[in-house]
């Protein structure tokens, strides 16, 4: 496919994921159920993503690059509203597991620590799909692995819904008013949701959180979708197998960097503040991003390691 093409499939589904993560969070705060707000919300969302994620690889060879488009853009789609319908639930169950503020982020820093084994196996994916001894070609391998993260997606993504127990709150939502018709609910709740995003907005270090944000993960994002490009085609001059094999330790250099360093950020916010720590964090990562300009060496990936570290 045409790598213009690419990037489109790269970002409008992810333009859709970003307007449907609000509403999935207005949803999930004015759920009335026996199983709670979250939970319901997370049982459902990991098992359709697992389900939606091995379906969207099991695509037909020979078709068009227009069939292609329209294919993944649908099922991109699909993948993202579920996976929020996960996300989205299984955030706020996090942030509510206690009132304590500094046990909040310890949680959630051990929540983040634990999230980084998956980046240790999934960088080597690339040189798992290559390997002409388990798969013929890298397209059957795509297939038979998004098959196996599918079928690991659900089992482990319904743990949190059956074994965590959420903190009672009285739901968000005024009660029904009986004999209310259906349209006038969805009326009553849309606006609602429109107030409760307004007056969000109104917070100003919130709206200074959300640009920060904002700035730091899409500038990680612009350049770690484009790592696998330039380590196969840059550094390595197009050898696939050597690429692969570096894909595969650089995530994993990456990776233990991460576990390493996510602990010593949980203990300076607990000492400094999260705003402190925030700043901290983030400079120094600014100084390891600009970095990577000097790193990317044609023939050198040994500059990788230390980059890293």
């Amino acid at each position: 496919m045409n790598p213009a093409i690419v990037g489109l499939l790269m970002s409008l589904p992810r333009l859709v994921d970003a307007m449907i993560d609000p509403i999935m969070g207005y949803i999930s705060d004015h759920t009335k159920s026996r199983f709670g707000r979250r939970r319901p919300y997370i049982f459902l969302g990991a098992i359709l993503s697992g389900l939606v994620f091995a379906l969207m690889w099991q695509v037909q060879a020979g078709r068009s690059e227009h069939y292609y488009f329209w294919f993944f853009m649908c099922m991109w789609v699909f993948f993202y509203t579920a996976y929020t319908i996960y996300a989205a639930p299984w955030v706020g169950l996090g942030y509510e597991l206690t009132p304590d503020y500094h046990e909040r982020t310890r949680l959630m820093g051990y929540s983040n620590w634990i999230g980084q084994f998956a980046y240790i196996l999934s960088p080597w994916m690339y040189k798992i799909m290559e390997n002409k001894h388990w798969f013929p070609d890298s397209v059957t391998g795509a297939r038979n692995l998004a098959i196996y993260v599918g079928v690991f997606v659900v089992v482990f993504g319904i743990v949190p819904a059956i074994f965590c127990r959420e903190r009672r709150f009285a739901a968000a939502e005024k009660p029904v008013i009986k004999d209310e018709g259906v349209i006038k609910i969805l009326i009553r709740n849309a606006g609602e949701f429109s107030r409760g995003f307004a007056v969000t907005f109104k917070n100003a270090e919130f709206v200074k959180l959300c640009a920060a944000t904002f700035l730091v993960f899409n500038g990680f994002m612009l350049v770690s979708a484009f790592s696998s490009y330039i380590i196969i085609y840059y550094v390595f001059g197009g050898n696939q197998d050597q690429g692969a094999t570096y894909m595969g330790w650089f995530g994993t250099v990456s990776c233990i960097a991460t576990l390493c360093v996510i602990p010593l950020v949980t203990w300076i916010s607990s000492k400094v503040g999260k705003r402190k720590a925030f700043i901290i964090s983030t400079s120094i990562s600014v100084v390891g991003y600009a970095l990577k300009w000097f790193c990317y060496k044609p023939g050198l990936p040994i500059y990788f390691f230390y980059l890293h570290r």
